[in-house]
C-alpha cells in the first residue's frame, strides 16, 4: 500500500496543510486508539509535545480523537520525545504520542508514535493504522469515552532516568558546559539533569515562544554555541534538536564533532569496559569511511543500514546491539533509552570527559574524516535513478573510487530530490565523481 501520511518517522508536514491539520490528528488518535484498543483493560495513551505554537492544536485535536474511541489520555506537555517513550513503558500505556517534528522550523509539525514498548511503531502497525485511517471507525458507547488529565511529575521521572544512566562513580563537578536546548522540548529537563549532577551550566535556547523553536540554536544551527563556549571558556558544548533526541558536540576550541565521532567515542569505550554487545556499532549508509576504518582497528564492525533512526534500530534489535546512531546526531544506546535521546548520549560523552582528564578537542576527534561531498539534485517527475545514462555515470564513480571510496545515491523520503553523496581519500576525485553523477541525473530529469 502507498503510504500517504506516515513517513520515515511518523507523520511530518506543514501545519494546517496537507497531512497537518487538526482533522487529520483527530483521526490519527482514532484509527491508532482503535488499533490499539486490545484486551478488557482500561486503555490509556501518553501525549507529549514539543513548543511549537501549533502543538495546541495539534494536542487537542489528537485528545479528540482518542477519548471518542474509548482511550484515556495523560497529557505531559513539552518534554523530549525519548520522555514520552520511558514514560509510554514505564505507566504501561498502551500507546505513546510525541507532537514533534524535530529539527524542522516552527511552521511544521510531526505526529511520532510508541507502542507500548517504548519503541518507535513497526511498519505493519503503521500500515494498518493508515488503512484505518480510510475506513468508517467505530466510536465509543456515551458512557465509555475516554478521560484526560494533565501529569506534573512526568519531567521529574525523565530526568530522574536520564542521571541514572551516568555511572555511579562520575560527577560533573568540574566542568563548565553551555547547553543549547534549541529553544524545543528539552529546555527545563535538560540543563536541570547535568546542573544536579554538578557542573557549572550555561543556557541557550532555553526560551521558547513557540515560533523560535530551531531559530539559529540547536544541534542544525551550531553558531550561536561554538560563539558561547569560547566566549565563556566552557570545557564544551552540547546542542540538541527541537525534540531532543539528537546530538551535537563543540569541543572547548569551538570545532562542531558529528554522530560519527560520539559513536566511536562511545562504542570504543564501551568496548573497553566490556559494555559493548554485537561487537560492533549500527549506522547508517552516510556515516563517514572514516567511522568505519577506525572501528575496524578496533577489531569492531560497522553495520550500515539504510538512512533513518528506525532502521538503525531495527538493526540493532534484530543483531543484538547496543549502541546505533547517525550522522547527523541521532545516538540509540539500547541500556538506557528505545529510541534516540541527546541528553543521554551527552551524559555518556561528558563522563568520558572527566575520567580522561583531557581536553574535549583531543578526546572527541577520533579519527580523521574522509573527504565526503553530498550534493542534491530535484526532479518533477519519473524515476531519474532508472536512466542508462545515470546507470553508467554510478558504475564510472565507483569504478574510479575503487577501494578507497564509495558512492552511495538515494532518494529523498520527504522531497522529490536524489541525494548523491561520494567519499574516498582523493578529494578532487570526489567532487567529479558526484558532478559527474548529479549531470547524469539532471540529463535524465
Amino acid at each position: 500500500m502507498t503510504r500517504q501520511f506516515f513517513g520515515t518517522d511518523g507523520i511530518r508536514g506543514r501545519t494546517n496543510k496537507g497531512v497537518m491539520t487538526a482533522a487529520t490528528a483527530m483521526r490519527v488518535g482514532q484509527a491508532a486508539g482503535r488499533h490499539f484498543l486490545r484486551g478488557d483493560h482500561r486503555h490509556r495513551v501518553v501525549i507529549g509535545k514539543d513548543t511549537r505554537l501549533s502543538g495546541y492544536m495539534m494536542e487537542s485535536a489528537l485528545v479528540a480523537g482518542f477519548t471518542s474511541v474509548g482511550m484515556d489520555v495523560v497529557m505531559t506537555g513539552p518534554l523530549p520525545t525519548p520522555a514520552i517513550a520511558l514514560l509510554t513503558r514505564e505507566m504501561r500505556a498502551d500507546l505513546g504520542v510525541m507532537i514533534s517534528a524535530s529539527h524542522n522550523p516552527f511552521e511544521d509539525n510531526g505526529i511520532k508514535l510508541f507502542g507500548p514498548d517504548g519503541f518507535k511503531l513497526s511498519d505493519d502497525d503503521e500500515a494498518r493504522i493508515e488503512a484505518l485511517l480510510e475506513t468508517e471507525l467505530e466510536l465509543a458507547d456515551a458512557a465509555d469515552i475516554g478521560r484526560a488529565r494533565r501529569i506534573d511529575d512526568a519531567r521529574g521521572r525523565y530526568i530522574h532516568a536520564v542521571k541514572r544512566s551516568l555511572p555511579d562513580d562520575v560527577r560533573l563537578d568540574d566542568l563548565t558546559i553551555v547547553v543549547d536546548c534549541a529553544h524545543g522540548a528539552a529546555y527545563e529537563a535538560t540543563p536541570s539533569a547535568i546542573w544536579e549532577l554538578g557542573a557549572k551550566i550555561i543556557t541557550l535556547g532555553v526560551e521558547p515562544n513557540g515560533r523560535n523553536i530551531n531559530d539559529g540554536v540547536g544541534s542544525t544551527s551550531l553558531d550561536a554555541l561554538k560563539a558561547r563556549v569560547i566566549a565563556e571558556g566552557a570545557d564544551i558544548g552540547i546542542a540538541l534538536d527541537g525534540d531532543a533526541d539528537r546530538l551535537i558536540v563543540v569541543d572547548e576550541k569551538g570545532t562542531a564533532v558529528d554522530g560519527d565521532q560520539i559513536m566511536a567515542l562511545i562504542g570504543s569505550q564501551w568496548a573497553a569496559q566490556g559494555r559493548l554487545r554485537g561487537g560492533g556499532v549500527v549506522a547508517t549508509i552516510m556515516s563517514n569511511l572514516g567511522l568505519e576504518r577506525f572501528l575496524d582497528a578496533k577489531g569492531l564492525s560497522l553495520i550500515r543500514t539504510k538512512v533513518g533512526d528506525r532502521y538503525v534500530l531495527e538493526a540493532m534489535k534484530a543483531g543484538g546491539y547496543n549502541v546505533g546512531g547517525e550522522q547527523s546526531g541521532h545516538m540509540i544506546l539500547l541500556d538506557h533509552a528505545t529510541t534516540g535521546d541527546g541528553t543521554v548520549a551527552a551524559l555518556q560523552v561528558l563522563a568520558a570527559l572527566v575520567k580522561s582528564g583531557r581536553p574535549a578537542s583531543e578526546m572527541l576527534h577520533l579519527f580523521d574524516p574522509v573527504p565526503q561531498l553530498l550534493q542534491n539534485v530535484r526532479f518533477e517527475s519519473g524515476d531519474p535513478l532508472a536512466a542508462q545514462a545515470v546507470k553508467d555515470a554510478i558504475a564510472a564513480g565507483e569504478s574510479d573510487l575503487g577501494g578507497s571510496g564509495r558512492v552511495v545515491i538515494r532518494k529523498s523520503g520527504t522531497e522529490p530530490l536524489i541525494r548523491v553523496m561520494a567519499e574516498g581519500d582523493d578529494a578532487d576525485l570526489v567532487k567529479r565523481v558526484v558532478h559527474s553523477i548529479c549531470d547524469a541525473v539532471r540529463g535524465a530529469c
